[in-house]
């Protein structure tokens, strides 16, 4: 998943949808979209949601968000916002040991 940022979430919708033909696969409100980018998931979020606002970040789904969140800080990345579960996942903020923007989520049982 890629995440951009927005201050417009329907603008930014209808842009990516109606203009581009991405279909919208998932909304949370007027803070998150996400659309179906063909092989990836591209994410609109304003800066309610968006983990590094004005910063286009990868978004990478694991198995255990705690233990990838370590490995990076351990390769000489940063936890900005450590591991913590939000109404729909769980996720961690890092910075790669480059200072490129990730989050790691995983979904949460319903």
């Amino acid at each position: 998943m890629v995440v951009l940022s927005t201050d417009d979430l329907d603008e930014s919708i209808r842009l990516y949808s109606e203009t581009l033909g991405m279909p919208l696969k998932f909304r949370d409100g007027a803070h998150f979209a996400a659309l179906d980018g063909g092989a990836i998931t591209l994410a609109l979020a304003t800066a309610a949601d968006h983990p590094t606002h004005g910063q286009v970040v990868v978004g990478i789904k694991t198995a255990d968000v705690d233990a990838a969140a370590k490995a990076v800080e351990a390769s000489g990345g940063r936890i900005v916002q450590g591991p913590y579960n939000d109404a729909h996942e769980r996720r961690a903020v890092v910075y790669d040991n480059k200072g490129n923007g990730l989050v790691f989520y995983s979904l949460l049982a319903p």
